[in-house]
């Protein structure tokens, strides 16, 4: 421990399609949507996250809304490295700092992300007074912050379904063993949706309505033991120009989605065949884990069962699975260290 360590802070960032987190001294200090408002005459941020989000689909052509990451991964680097920084601002422990302290960082990626990617990540992370940056994988975040121990010589398989993608992992001695990371996750399910309304419905819906709609009645089946009760739905109707409402039920929304969580079915079948047999077995019995925001959709883990004839868990606040693992590796950063990607 140098003189300087008192210079430093740990901070663990899930950096998510949909939303950021950020874990500095065991708690979640951010959780904002990865959104960002630039205002176009001046080229400047002028909000991220929650701020930005409320004025998604609202703006007028001065402002214009970016989500910086697609697909897990940095589509628009200065609005991204923009974001980061405003979000590192909002800690509050480093508000009341005279100046900023340089930071170590462990930063969740995609596993099927390529070098340049990657190469974008940690650019980024270190522009940002990044002294020690990290990477890890998102499926192995996961199983970190769903309790499984990712250093035995076991087999776990853990589906993250996030924003941008679904990254299928099995895990073993603190390795990904086999993976598929397929873009179907929160994101098309909420332009299903839109499709859904438009086709069916005459009915022009935004982001926002749509995912409103996503996590209000949203469901992978059918056949749910509690049945959501129906929603009404504003939006602009195609044929006359005028706003109009529809009352919409969970089972539209699951033949809307059905397409889309066929082919996260699909993913997960492939990885399931290209599993060792030895570790096909410990998942017999441990069953799959599944994580992110896009497994609170209802019935998903039934239909997964079904699929699969495995037992199918959901991990306890799925949303922040990630961030929780990416925290724990920051905390037991020597114990973890084969984990971490190396440059």
């Amino acid at each position: 421990m140098g003189f300087f360590d008192f210079l430093t802070e740990d901070i663990a960032i899930d950096l998510g399609t949909a939303n950021t987190l950020i874990i500095h001294n065991d708690k979640v200090v951010v959780d904002s949507p990865s959104i960002v408002a630039r205002d176009r005459i001046s080229g400047k941020i002028i909000a991220a996250g929650k701020e930005a989000a409320m004025m998604q689909g609202k703006t007028h052509e001065n402002i214009k809304t970016i989500r910086p990451l697609k697909d897990g991964v940095i589509a628009d680097f200065e609005a991204s490295e923009q974001m980061i920084s405003m979000f590192i601002k909002e800690i509050p422990a480093l508000k009341k700092r005279l100046f900023t302290p340089s930071l170590r960082m462990v930063i969740c990626i995609p596993s099927g992300i390529t070098e340049v990617e990657m190469r974008a990540v940690k650019d980024s992370a270190e522009r940002v007074n990044g002294k020690e940056v990290y990477l890890i994988h998102e499926p192995m975040a996961a199983a970190i912050g769903i309790g499984v121990d990712i250093m035995q010589p076991k087999g776990n398989m853990i589906v993250d379904i996030g924003g941008g993608t679904t990254e299928i992992a099995v895990i073993a001695l603190g390795g990904i063993v086999c993976d598929k990371s397929v873009k179907v996750a929160g994101d098309v399910f909420t332009n299903d949706i839109i499709y859904y309304m438009r086709t069916q419905h005459n009915l022009f819906i935004g982001e926002r309505t749509a995912e409103k709609i996503k996590i209000q009645i949203g469901s992978a089946t059918e056949d749910l033991e509690t049945i959501p009760e129906d929603m009404n739905v504003q939006g602009r109707d195609l044929l006359t120009g005028k706003p109009k409402q529809v009352e919409i039920s969970f089972r539209e929304i699951a033949k809307a989605l059905d397409k889309s969580i066929l082919r996260i079915e699909d993913a997960v079948m492939e990885t399931l065949s290209q599993t060792p047999p030895e570790l096909a077995a410990d998942i017999y019995n441990t069953g799959i884990y599944l994580a992110g925001g896009g497994s609170m959709l209802r019935g998903l883990d039934k239909r997964l069962s079904q699929k699969t004839d495995l037992p199918v868990y959901i991990a306890e606040d799925p949303l922040r699975a990630i961030v929780r693992g990416t925290g724990i590796t920051l905390k037991n950063l020597e114990r973890f260290k084969p984990v971490l990607i190396q440059e």
